[in-house]
């Protein structure tokens, strides 16, 4: 019985690092995947685990038997079970209420989801101090005994940070990953209480699995959202995917939607914003600079391929490398935005990762790879534009799309000023409409003079592409000043997070709209 106890344990302890991860998917869905969301959902299962570990030392001490233990485990995984079908309204109730930045409704539905896993997470917390009360008969084995069981918990908790995000969720979507771990769970606990009480004692909690089976059969496999418009949404082992379509547009929307990473409509190639803006980046060298001279693009943030799309009617059938670290992402593109074109080379890589072990140099290296409210710290470093710098050729220009708040222009001063620390001539303009500015970067030295002679010689020729000349006037008019007295970010220190963090709490506090465009 005691074999079987400890496999009882790993279970467990699976099982409570599966729920935690499913639960941060959960809520990433309709709060985003911030680290402020990341910090309350890992800060609360630790406090309802530090309750579970008090009450389960103290149960086991008062009621030290195994049928104690396991009836504690089946209504603990059964719980669990039940969190993402209560959660189920108020979540499209907070979805609707992002939509309208209802900051009250938010807030108050991300507690009552919160709230909902402390039953389940107390009294799995209960499990290994009950199970070490169980196994120690010789209290000179006490510390090997407790070494032993955390140890056993520990492993089942490592395959519970994989499992969920890598394979159920992508697979099942994230109720049914919930019902998964909770119905295995309570096999487990249903055969330790038939072993240790006799089967008779299993019958009455036999309702509690089969309960779960009809949930997942009813409401397991139904939308994430109700969002107007929407026509498709999946889980992927990165994020959650959403397209919506209105008016003959289509639009790409990840995790909680705050942001538009991607754009598509049939008949038309101009959207105003800031994917158009990237094909200014290489007319800041001297004149002539023509279409012609872009022989080649790389997209690190690919999503649907607005850019792509719009890099292709700017300057021909030249090749794209399009970097996108979700696989999922690309596949929507391919099938709901047209991203087909026999130019575009997909890769389903890490950015920085396939840029450096790229053996191409480019024209035009594309930076736009936000996971709102975040842009991936380690493409925001020295090293990684030395790495960018090494890969353009020698008229070359980087661009890279960035989020700032009128107050707060940390992140955007920092960009600029890692960026001058590595390439000798840098611009920024601010996108009109949006929290987004723009930083261009030339390999060569270069000036503002010059994007305006070269849209003076491209407005001269009979076949100008329009996209590419409004992406032109636009950097024209709103070129501004570099920030000053920026950080310099690197691999050893780029606080990031921190930036964003702050720039989202007083965004939010100050009553604003969130930040970014969020490609």
């Amino acid at each position: 019985m005691k074999k079987y106890l400890y496999f009882t344990v790993f279970v467990s302890g699976m099982t409570t690092l599966g729920i935690e991860f499913a639960a941060s998917r959960l809520l990433g869905s309709v709060f985003g995947t911030s680290n402020l969301v990341w910090a309350s959902i890992i800060g609360l299962i630790l406090i309802y685990l530090t309750v579970g570990y008090f009450v389960g030392g103290k149960w086991a001490d008062r009621h030290p038997k195994f049928d104690v233990f396991y009836s504690i485990l089946i209504c603990g995984a059964f719980a669990a079970g039940l969190v993402p079908f209560i959660a189920r309204p108020v979540l499209y109730t907070a979805a609707d209420a992002f939509d309208q930045l209802q900051v009250g409704v938010l807030l108050g539905a991300f507690t009552t989801v919160l709230v909902l896993l402390i039953v389940p997470i107390t009294l799995l917390g209960t499990i290994s101090p009950f199970a070490i009360r169980l196994v120690l008969t010789d209290s000179k084995k006490a510390g090997q005994v407790s070494g032993r069981i955390y140890a056993v918990s520990t492993l089942g908790s490592f395959l519970g940070t994989f499992t969920p995000d890598l394979l159920l969720i992508p697979w099942l979507g994230t109720r049914m990953t919930f019902v998964v771990f909770s119905l295995f769970l309570m096999i487990v606990g249903l055969i330790g209480l038939g072993l240790s009480s006799g089967w008779r004692s299993v019958v009455k909690w036999i309702w509690m699995p089969l309960l779960l089976i009809v949930f997942g059969i009813l409401w397991g496999s139904g939308p994430v959202k109700k969002t107007a418009d929407q026509i498709y949404e999946k889980e992927s082992a990165y994020n959650y995917i959403q397209v919506l379509e209105k008016d003959g547009y289509r639009y790409l929307r990840l995790n909680e939607g705050q942001g538009i990473h991607s754009i598509y409509h049939p008949e038309q190639e101009t959207f105003w914003g800031t994917w158009m803006q990237v094909l200014p980046a290489p007319f800041f060298n001297s004149p002539p600079f023509t279409p012609s001279d872009v022989d080649n693009v790389a997209i690190i943030g690919l999503a649907a391929g607005t850019t792509a799309r719009q890099a292709t009617s700017a300057f021909g059938p030249i090749p794209i490398d399009g970097f996108e670290i979700d696989r999922e992402i690309i596949n929507v593109g391919q099938n709901y935005f047209e991203m087909t074109g026999d130019n575009l080379n997909p890769i389903a890589q890490d950015g920085r990762w396939g840029l450096a072990h790229s053996e191409k140099s480019y024209s035009i290296i594309s930076i736009d790879a936000y996971r709102p409210p975040y842009i991936p710290w380690h493409l925001t470093t020295k090293e990684f534009f030395t790495i960018v710098y090494d890969h353009l050729d020698s008229r070359g220009a980087l661009v890279i799309n960035v989020g700032r708040t009128p107050e707060d222009e940390k992140l955007l001063s920092g960009l600029t000023a890692t960026i001058q620390s590595v390439f000798p001539s840098v611009f920024v303009m601010d996108v009109p409409g949006t929290y987004n500015s723009i930083i261009y970067a030339t390999v060569q030295i270069t000036a503002p003079e010059y994007l305006k002679e070269n849209l003076a010689l491209l407005l001269d020729t009979d076949s100008a592409n329009s996209t590419l000349v409004s992406a032109m006037r636009i950097a024209l008019e709103n070129l501004r000043q570099l920030p000053e007295d920026g950080q310099v970010f690197t691999d050893n220190k780029a606080p990031i997070e921190w930036i964003t963090n702050q720039m989202v709490l007083n965004n939010v506090l100050s009553g604003s709209e969130l930040i970014g465009e969020g490609k």
